[in-house]
């Protein structure tokens, strides 16, 4: 093979791997755009479960104290009034 021929089958691999790695660059750049959709889903759903979490903190220790405080009270004035 001439020198010429080698030269233009260089640059046909050349032009090869350049597409290849463009259709790469395109499908990486596809697939960090997805992931970061994907990750703001789950960042959204995680915000949401923890203010699901908060409000039934709140209700559970609204109900203990509900319950506890007139317990206590009731005990205290027992103790006090049958001394």
């Amino acid at each position: 093979m001439e020198l010429e021929e080698r030269t233009a089958r260089l640059e046909g691999i050349m032009e090869q791997i350049n597409q290849r790695l463009s259709h790469l660059e395109l499908e990486m750049s596809e697939l960090r755009n997805w992931m970061k959709s994907e990750l703001d889903g789950i960042r959204e759903e995680i915000a949401e479960l923890r203010k699901e979490s908060v409000a039934a903190f709140r209700w559970t220790i609204g109900i203990m104290l509900s319950v506890l405080i007139p317990m206590w009270v009731t005990i205290i004035l027992t103790i006090l009034f049958k001394g």
